[in-house]
């Protein structure tokens, strides 16, 4: 018996795209904005998981000191995070942009006249 599951694995592996060549110069800027994206990803989701901690007033009250400085500190921790994963939502996100790119790139003749 075929086992389908198995299968499938075996075609989505073997039938990779060709990575088409693009310029190095946009390849980086690909990247960078990538990075960048997921950056924004991540300080956004810990500002979501600040949020759902119950502020509570003690002794000392929360203030727009503190505030700015949890937002600061999110922001260079959102910095810093993606740094440590691997293959993560900036390498998802620049394979798609590198492809849409590579796609929409006019791709020299490779044709030789005879």
């Amino acid at each position: 018996m075929i086992d389908p599951i198995r299968t499938r694995a075996t075609l989505v592996t073997t039938t990779a795209p060709v990575a088409t060549p693009i310029d190095p110069a946009t390849d980086r800027k690909l990247r960078e904005t990538a990075k960048q994206l997921e950056g924004l990803f991540v300080q956004q989701l810990f500002k979501a998981m600040r949020d759902t901690v119950p502020q509570q007033d003690g002794i000392v009250s929360a203030n727009a000191g503190e505030d700015m400085f949890t937002g600061l500190m999110d922001q260079h921790l959102a910095a810093e995070t993606p740094s440590q994963w691997e293959g993560g939502l900036a390498e998802s996100v620049y394979r798609q942009l590198r492809g849409r790119v590579a796609a929409a790139t006019p791709q020299p003749s490779s044709s030789t006249d005879r």
